[in-house]
């Protein structure tokens, strides 16, 4: 115990003006963001960022998201709900989709919590009844607490006002904002010049 009220002693030495909140916050702090920093990020992609791999305005950076989950710099996680949109989907989206399995994403069940949180985006308006499935994806990743919800549904997903009234929501409802971006915001892929 003595050890570390000196180790306590030399750091406030050092720091002369924090009070004793202060360097208690700062040592809380200083851990939390390290733990942060050694946590690898859970990305949620919505199917447009699947079928971007085959769409060339799209294609760089969807495959270098998917490249990045290869690497394991990232966590990739899909939803049933995405199996469900893609049943549809041509061949190549459909190989693009069992390549990003074999990668063991984290998949989440919908479930009544994501339903009915994505109900309550509907009566606020956030989206309309034609874009619930939209509303379903931001309402799963929230409720799985992922770290970054990625699309290229700029409308209805990747859009100012509408990630500042779904976190109104979220915080609303006593659940974390979420992180949207589209994965050229992400990925760490680089455009070649």
């Amino acid at each position: 115990m003595a050890g570390s009220a000196e180790c306590a002693i030399i750091v406030l030495d050092w720091t002369v003006q924090l009070s004793l909140s202060h360097f208690l916050f700062y040592l809380s702090s200083n851990q939390l963001y390290k733990t942060y920093l050694m946590k690898t990020p859970c990305i949620y992609l919505d199917t447009s960022v699947i079928g971007g791999c085959h769409d060339k305005e799209f294609a760089p950076w969807s495959n270098g998201l998917i490249e990045d989950f290869r690497l394991r710099n990232y966590i990739p996680v899909i939803s049933d709900l995405t199996f469900e949109e893609l049943i549809k989907a041509p061949k190549p989206v459909k190989q693009t989709l069992k390549k990003l399995v074999e990668f063991e994403p984290e998949i989440i069940e919908i479930n009544d919590d994501a339903l009915n949180l994505a109900e309550i985006y509907l009566e606020r308006r956030i989206l309309t009844p034609k874009y619930r499935d939209d509303a379903r994806h931001i309402a799963l990743a929230t409720v799985a607490n992922v770290d970054v919800l990625v699309s290229w549904n700029f409308k209805h997903i990747v859009h100012y006002d509408k990630i500042r009234l779904f976190n109104a929501v979220n915080l609303e409802q006593g659940l974390k904002t979420i992180d949207i971006y589209s994965p050229r915001e992400v990925t760490n892929y680089e455009e070649k010049d």
